[in-house]
């Protein structure tokens, strides 16, 4: 049998293009399927130098950092299910970001992830459907949207913001996650404030890892490694902008965490009537989880 492939099949690579997103178990699931198709030579994953609108609020100077961030979060999301990419940091502006891709790389698809309805510049046209323009007629364009208004009318889903550094992979804490969305449906959005103590590197491969395990039980969760918001203001910038149900703040148990030193607990408390939950990783399922936060767990 003939290993040659088909001019009509000929193989040229799948662009996956996040604008101020990481990971996604839809995007992961669209990349398998093209991958297993045996049509794909190749995975880039590509961001641009933005400024994310939604959950933080990151320094000028850190831009190019944060975009290296997302790409290999998701470069790692996509290597736990053997998928191999490379990763591209591009312009600020999505829309020439998205062209010099193309142009660069020739996909034979893109795959284009970002929030629900993203709007950008004076105009606030429609992010998806300026970059659906840039690519077609020449490429195929599929817009995977992160959903986060659409959320907003699911009465069956709790979405959990999940506070998460040194502890963002920890078993204990992977597993109460899981737990809980067996009991009723959940959206994760986890964030792993920078912290001094833990590398970035370090940090990126955890959060992959907890995507990918979410993922492996069907559960969606999104995840952002900030580059320079400290632990309070990343909170406070996601319950701004997400829909928020529950937030979940976890240490390593019986160490002396600058989180709990700064009463992190206590002011995030003072500024949400939504229950805050201090999860410890390194005792029993039964015993780790405290509420300190009015209305208990869901």
């Amino acid at each position: 049998m003939s290993d040659v492939v088909p001019e009509s099949a000929e193989r040229r690579p799948l662009l996956v293009f996040l604008n101020e997103v990481a990971g996604g178990r839809k995007l992961l699931q669209a990349v398998r399927e093209r991958t297993e198709a045996g049509l794909v030579s190749q995975v880039i994953v590509a961001a641009p130098q933005n400024q994310p609108t939604i959950g933080t609020k990151i320094d000028r100077d850190d831009l190019y950092a944060s975009a290296r961030a997302r790409v290999e979060v998701t470069m790692s999301l996509f290597a736990a299910f053997g998928i191999d990419s490379v990763g591209e940091v591009l312009d600020p502006a999505p829309q020439l970001a998205l062209d010099d891709a193309i142009r660069a790389n020739r996909p034979s698809e893109v795959l284009f992830s970002a929030l629900y309805d993203t709007r950008f510049g004076i105009a606030r046209k429609d992010l998806a459907e300026v970059a659906r323009e840039i690519a077609e007629p020449n490429v195929k364009f599929t817009h995977i949207p992160v959903r986060v208004e659409e959320d907003a009318i699911r009465l069956d889903l709790s979405h959990v913001l999940v506070v998460a550094t040194k502890t963002v992979n920890a078993p204990d804490l992977v597993s109460r996650l899981k737990e809980r969305a067996t009991l009723r449906p959940h959206r994760y959005t986890i964030i792993s404030p920078r912290s001094d103590e833990v590398p970035e590197e370090q940090v990126v491969r955890d959060l992959a890892a907890t995507l990918a395990e979410l993922y492996r039980s069907d559960i969606d969760a999104t995840g952002s490694p900030i580059s320079s918001d400290e632990p309070f203001e990343a909170v406070r910038n996601a319950i701004e902008h997400y829909r928020v149900d529950e937030i979940l703040i976890s240490t390593f148990a019986g160490e002396q965490s600058r989180w709990l030193q700064s009463d992190l607990i206590g002011r995030v408390r003072e500024i949400t009537d939504k229950p805050v939950s201090h999860v410890e990783s390194g005792r029993a399922p039964a015993a780790f989880a405290s509420v300190v936060a009015e209305g208990g767990e869901h």
